[in-house]
């Protein structure tokens, strides 16, 4: 007996368990589960507290019953029957049914009669005019109008009420004309001209970062390097090789004279520039490491990596403080922050999630998004952020990630964002566009193309990294054409010659 149990795999034998389970339960696979009374009259329950609270209160009239209620009463919820007929074939409503002509009725249609005039005549004297106007207003908004404005009293305006009393059959008809809320006018932002083009690595340009004292930045390569350039000319001040693959995340310490620095080659090292040497490795991640940050108060570094973890080190002791486990797919970009929640990251599983640094555990999970969350931006002043998607752009509030709104026209893979005080936002994508918006309003105040290094493709458009400087003054992007491209404001233009072309339209944001 043991040799032909051996025989079969396990394999086997959990698919044959599976398939006698499966025959056993097939023959209920379409029937419906027997209702249980006790739960039906709780939802039932429910759903008149919730859907017909307002009338509850309300009086039941009859025809019998007509000087029985107060002349002023608010009736909106009567009963009619006809002499002689059955209890159960009650007619509710507050006004005569339509007649249908040429439809006679059937024993099978007994429910569809009219009350008698009589009724109808009760149900006009017990209603005067002005009560009726009144509670006509009152119940006007269906249940479902009540839940789609529920939290939008900061967007919604006064509503104005339209009712027609029928006197002919004591109809009353109401209809809610609400005035659209209409966009503000965005604050005006002088356009972005190109100021600068830096040529130097040999493969795409991933990452950037600026000095604190503002005056050099650090630029990662496809080509392994790490090249440092003075902000002021533009010219390479040094390189820095050690990476065996391309370096995706740079950041500079504004604590210690440190760089750090992250690739595909699964590789976190902080760099000395005083000795312009490597002085300590950062091992963990299993796979590329995507991104890189540092905590603005404390000694913490975090990364991100293509291993669906963001790691928290301790500078000083290499220690993997914290292992963020929870997404399920690369995650691409991480920020930190001196407030709560002090992480943030995005991922290619479509969630941005909050940490607590503390316990190392996720805090909320925003789940709006539908495609890969490539990148981050947090607004230097307010306590608020944007996500990067190739869906849209959205912006949301701290603590706990409440949406904000929907920036939408960026038809791209959007790689990068960044935000100044100002409050303009610059998102670059795969397509090489960058886009400018006006954080209050989302208005896309601005469109740049920029050209290629000439020699290379027009395939090689794309912006994968941008960022402002600490003055504020330029935005300095990284592009697969190999060059870093710098833009400052157009000094000369002003609101007169460059108009905000906005339109008070209809705002178009979903709320997701």
């Amino acid at each position: 007996m043991a040799e032909d149990v051996q025989k079969h795999s396990v394999h086997t034998l959990v698919f044959r368990s599976l398939k006698r389970t499966h025959d056993m339960f097939v023959s209920d696979h379409a029937k419906s589960i027997a209702q249980d009374e006790e739960s039906h009259k709780m939802k039932m329950c429910v759903k008149l507290k919730a859907e017909y609270n307002a009338v509850l209160h309300m009086p039941v009239l009859k025809e019998g019953d007509r000087v029985s209620q107060p002349p002023g009463s608010m009736l909106s919820n009567q009963s009619y029957t006809q002499p002689g007929d059955d209890p159960e074939y009650l007619i509710t409503g507050t006004h005569a049914y339509p007649s249908g002509p040429g439809v006679a009725l059937t024993a099978d249609t007994t429910l569809h009669r009219n009350p008698s005039e009589d009724g109808v005549l009760s149900m006009a004297l017990a209603l005067p005019p002005s009560q009726a106007r009144q509670d006509v207003s009152r119940t006007a908004a269906s249940v479902g109008d009540i839940h789609r404005h529920a939290g939008g009293a900061e967007r919604s305006h006064p509503q104005s009420t339209a009712v027609s009393l029928l006197e002919g059959g004591g109809t009353r008809n109401s209809t809610l004309a609400r005035k659209a809320p209409t966009m503000p006018k965005p604050q005006w932002h002088p356009p972005w001209k190109l100021f600068r083009v830096i040529s130097g690595h040999l493969g795409w340009v991933r990452s950037i970062a600026v000095e604190p004292g503002n005056e050099w930045f650090v630029t990662g390569s496809a080509d392994r390097t790490i090249k440092i350039w003075d902000l002021a000319s533009g010219k390479l001040k040094l390189s820095l090789t050690g990476h065996i693959s391309t370096v995706r995340g740079v950041a500079v310490s504004n604590r210690s004279p440190y760089l750090f620095s992250c690739g595909e080659d699964k590789q976190v090292k902080c760099w000395d520039l005083e000795y312009n040497k490597v002085i300590r490795h950062y091992h963990g991640h299993l796979s590329a490491v995507y991104d890189i940050d540092l905590h603005p108060t404390i000694d913490v570094l975090v990364t991100c990596s293509r291993d669906s973890t963001a790691r928290v080190w301790d500078i000083r002791s290499k220690a993997n403080v914290h292992t963020l486990t929870g997404h399920t797919n690369t995650v691409a970009t991480v920020r930190c922050q001196a407030a709560e929640p002090q992480i943030i990251t995005g991922s290619h599983d479509s969630t941005i999630r909050l940490w607590d640094l503390i316990a190392g555990k996720t805090r909320a999970t925003l789940t709006n998004h539908k495609k890969s969350v490539r990148t981050l931006a947090l607004h230097p002043r307010q306590y608020t952020f944007a996500s990067g998607s190739a869906d849209n752009i959205k912006q949301w509030m701290f603590p706990d990630g409440n949406f904000i709104q929907n920036l939408s026209g960026h038809n791209a893979i959007i790689n990068t964002l960044a935000v100044n005080s100002d409050g303009v936002l610059v998102s670059g994508a795969d397509n090489g566009t960058i886009h400018m918006w006006d954080w209050r309003t989302g208005y896309n105040f601005q469109r740049i193309h920029a050209a290629v290094q000439p020699g290379s493709l027009d395939s090689e458009s794309g912006i994968f990294a941008c960022m402002f400087d600490n003055s504020e003054s330029r935005l300095i992007t990284a592009e697969a054409d190999k060059t870093i491209k710098v833009y400052k404001e157009d000094d000369t233009a002003t609101e007169e010659s460059h108009p905000v072309n906005w339109k008070p339209e209809i705002l178009k944001r979903k709320r997701f």
